[in-house]
């Protein structure tokens, strides 16, 4: 069993659990021992809350290879941050192109974004498997200009990875911004801004990078001023009335959550040790095998593609006789299987997969998740189906 004893967790997809080594351990000695303001004083305590705060700018640019680690800007979550790059970008009349397989964090403030400036809002098709159509993406944005396309880099529902750097370069090449939503990938997949062509990615800590909860991050491509529609106090030029444009300060007005930012620093130093890359083969393989476990179940339908190696660890499926918040349930009450059910904040995907108005149940293992958890889990949802 992985973190809680007793307790066989595969909704990582939500958040990470157990988090990494020594993440909880950074959190408490900030708090006992340098829980000053960071950049807001010169004293010993306000220095050292500082320290972490820039171990963890530094690490997770590198993750995401940018050199320039002032152009990331830290963020409450993915929301967050995605929220600062649709609200800063997109101005009166401009034309948005997103997928119909992006979550809440990306659709309700574009749906805002239409009812207050009057932004046009474009959803390009998915194919059958749950990925995103290139050649209907090329028609839209063929059709007028484009200001930016907001992508989601792999699904919260069927696990699909987008093709996202060929979106990325059809993007650009009629002239678009690309913000990269890496809320499943970020920690998971190898991450690179210059090859994957996006200007923007908007990240959590507390998922794949195995981080607390409230931390996030937004990476602006240099070159790009982006607007901050959040102003205060910096701890810099505190004599202007207007906020300060240079980054990271220009998106980090108000107190950093040092604390949570102590501990992602311990999450990147572990996975920097660990590697990205065992991160992925591990949960590949995991992925893998349940999927094999859950097709040779009568009565299950997976959702999303076929092969693990073109998804995230995220794997949904549907349960003859079964509606998947009740299955969810008798999971956690009778097998003590932590899993997630309904729509996962995805509507939208659900819409394009076919799922609703029920959705589907998640499981989604990720860098501490065992063989036996997903033998358990898969045979445990086999003696339900079953019954």
């Amino acid at each position: 069993m992985s973190g809680r004893e007793g307790v066989i967790y595969l909704d990582n997809a939500a958040t990470s659990f157990p988090k990494a080594p020594g993440v909880a351990e950074a959190v408490a000695d900030h708090l006992l021992r340098a829980a000053g303001n960071p950049g807001r004083s010169g004293h010993g305590l306000a220095l050292a809350a500082q320290v972490p705060v820039d171990e963890a700018r530094r690490r997770l640019s590198a993750l995401l290879g940018a050199a320039d680690a002032s152009r990331l800007a830290f963020a409450q979550n993915a929301t967050d941050a995605l929220n600062t790059a649709l609200w800063g970008l997109c101005r009166a009349g401009d034309r948005v192109l997103t997928s119909g397989l992006e979550h809440n964090a990306v659709v309700r403030p574009l749906a805002e974004l239409a009812l207050r400036r009057a932004v046009t809002v474009e959803r390009v098709a998915c194919g059958g498997q749950g990925t995103l159509d290139l050649a209907a993406l090329e028609t839209a944005l063929r059709a007028g200009p484009v200001r930016l396309l907001a992508l989601v880099h792999a699904s919260n529902v069927s696990g699909a990875i987008l093709p996202v750097a060929e979106a990325a370069a059809l993007a650009r090449a009629h002239g678009a911004l690309v913000l990269l939503d890496a809320s499943q990938t970020a920690g998971v997949l190898p991450l690179d801004v210059r090859s994957l062509g996006a200007d923007l990615v908007a990240l959590p800590g507390h998922k794949g990078l195995l981080g607390p909860t409230g931390t996030g991050a937004l990476w602006v491509a240099p070159g790009l001023a982006l607007p901050s529609f959040r102003q205060g106090g910096t701890g810099s030029h505190s004599e202007e009335e207007r906020h300060p444009e240079r980054m990271p300060e220009a998106l980090e007005a108000g107190t950093l959550n040092a604390a949570g930012l102590a501990g992602l620093a311990a999450a990147l130093r572990w996975l920097e040790e660990r590697g990205v890359e065992r991160v992925r083969a591990h949960e590949e393989a995991l992925t893998g095998r349940l999927l094999g476990r859950l097709g040779e179940v009568r009565g299950v339908e997976v959702v999303g593609p076929a092969e693990a190696r073109a998804r995230v660890g995220v794997v949904s499926i549907r349960v003859d006789g079964w509606e998947p918040v009740d299955l969810a349930a008798a999971l956690d009450a009778s097998f003590g299987i932590a899993v997630r059910a309904g729509l996962h904040c995805a509507p939208l995907a659900h819409r394009s997969l076919g799922t609703l108005p029920a959705g589907t149940l998640r499981l989604s293992p990720g860098a501490f998740s065992t063989e036996d958890e997903i033998d358990g889990a898969a045979a445990a949802i086999a003696e339900l189906a079953g019954g």
